[in-house]
């Protein structure tokens, strides 16, 4: 039943949300009340680098399956955690052994409930379960602040008890959710044949060399090690020509070997082979820039304009954070309705004019003033309130697309694969806009991130062909 299968991705998502808002919310707090100096509590957050990083283990969970066990386990081992944590204190090496197996438990079971609710979904119910999915996944980030409040009463011994009860009820919950259907492994072949068969074809150990220096680029981006050792670059690089060269020289080919159908690197290859995957990779980059763009200039554009602390925890998170909500379940229920296609283009303006209420209020404003009348607070209140509704349309229709074409053989791998391509440029958006913001100023710049919808309309003929080729 449809209602039960709601259900489901309800709950999952609340458990893929709890330890985000664990790891950026409660950790800090908790680490500064301990006496830990800032430089220290800043590295912490360099292990949300597993987020990101998850595709490179997601192969594992594709060949193994049995995704509700995949989640349960994560779950208890990620209540071990915070039992460990209420059980000690302080801040020595164990710490950073347990905040790292945390983010590296949850970054895996993100991976399963992924494929799981990829599987378990039928072509009609994609988008109202990606609009339950934005929402419970932020109630669980919410509930993650609840146990921050019962720390004043339970103290923290009390408050990691309670989050870890939390992590425990939901791995029972993943083992009586509704099984998985029977399917056969993507592969077949071992991986120690799949590793000799890429050496031996240069043009894809040079796709995967590629994808492994993209991989070390993203590492780099957080813990810059290239600024420690300035070596760094050039031995990677040149490891990378050694070992290509060195194939060129020695390797022989298999004839009778499926590149696509290897354990490992099968999902990446096999979408990098796909039929229009260039272009539709160039649209899943560019089709969230807008409102990644504005996203990270939005509350410097609050404080510059003399609104409080308190008004814009209310109005721009907590209430931004329940439209935000709303325009999820909304787009959604649009998805399932208009179909994929069609909400991806629609709901994307919607996404993108909505940051003309930001561009109005940016010029309307007085900056550094304090000036701040009624009439101003009503615009920003709106421009908050619309931003937030739209972007939940377009992320309701953009994670709907991102299901909808994966093979479900490997989902956990190749959406895995996918969502760290927004991710990247999500990232990348947020690095300009400072500059954007800085240099041209608020209005204009907000002005600018308009335009940047456009881009992605243009690859909207192969994200078609794309949806059409995989039945949807």
């Amino acid at each position: 039943m449809p209602r039960s299968k709601f259900f489901w991705i309800s709950l999952l998502y609340f458990s893929s949300g709890f330890p985000l808002g664990i790891f950026y919310d409660i950790f800090p707090v908790y680490f500064r009340q301990q006496g830990i100096e800032l430089k220290d509590i800043g590295l912490i957050s360099l292990f949300g680098l597993a987020w990101t990083l998850k595709f490179l283990w997601a192969p594992a969970v594709d060949h193994f399956r049995h995704h509700r066990l995949w989640m349960a386990l994560m779950d208890v081992l990620m209540g071990m955690v915070l039992l460990a944590f209420a059980a000690e204190s302080g801040f020595g090496p164990w710490v950073w052994l347990g905040i790292g197996a945390l983010t590296l438990f949850s970054a895996t079971n993100d991976i399963a409930i992924d494929a799981y609710s990829i599987e378990l979904l039928e072509k009609g119910e994609i988008g109202l379960a990606n609009g339950l999915r934005i929402g419970f996944y932020r109630v669980g980030m919410l509930g993650a602040g609840f146990v921050l409040i019962l720390s004043d009463r339970l103290s923290w011994k009390g408050a990691f008890l309670v989050a870890a009860l939390v992590f425990l009820a939901g791995a029972l919950l993943s083992l009586v959710a509704p099984k998985e259907r029977t399917k056969s492994s993507a592969s077949n072949l071992s991986l120690v044949r799949e590793m000799k068969s890429i050496v031996s074809r240069p043009p894809l150990l040079a796709s995967i060399l590629l994808f492994f220096l993209g991989a070390l680029w993203l590492i780099d981006r957080s813990i810059h090690v290239s600024g420690k050792f300035p070596a760094f670059w050039p031995i990677s690089f040149g490891t990378a020509l050694a070992i290509f060269l060195a194939a060129l020289v020695l390797g022989r080919k298999d004839a009778d070997f499926e590149a696509s159908e290897g354990p490992m690197f099968g999902a990446l290859l096999g979408l990098l082979q796909r039929r229009h995957m260039f272009p539709v990779l160039a649209f899943i980059l560019l089709f969230k820039l807008p409102d990644s763009a504005m996203g990270f200039m939005i509350k410097p554009f609050w404080v510059d304009s003399g609104f409080s602390n308190t008004e814009i925890g209310l109005v721009s998170v907590n209430i931004g954070l329940g439209l935000s909500i709303a325009g999820g379940l909304a787009g959604g229920w649009v998805t399932d309705r208009i179909g994929i296609f069609r909400a991806l283009w629609m709901l994307g303006l919607c996404q993108g004019f909505a940051n003309l209420g930001y561009v109005v209020a940016a010029w309307v404003i007085p900056h550094g003033t304090g000036a701040l009348v009624l009439s101003h607070r009503l615009l920003m209140y709106f421009a908050s309130g619309v931003e937030s509704f739209n972007s939940g349309l377009g992320t309701a229709a953009f994670l709907a697309f991102l299901m909808a074409i994966v093979d479900k053989r490997r989902s956990a791998t190749e959406y895995a694969l996918l969502s760290s391509v927004f991710a990247l440029s999500r990232s990348f958006a947020g690095w300009a806009g400072g500059f954007g913001a800085q240099y041209l100023g608020y209005a204009p710049y907000f002005l600018l991130t308009l335009f940047m919808m456009f881009p992605a309309y243009l690859f909207l003929p192969w994200v078609k062909k794309m949806l059409a080729s995989m039945g949807n």
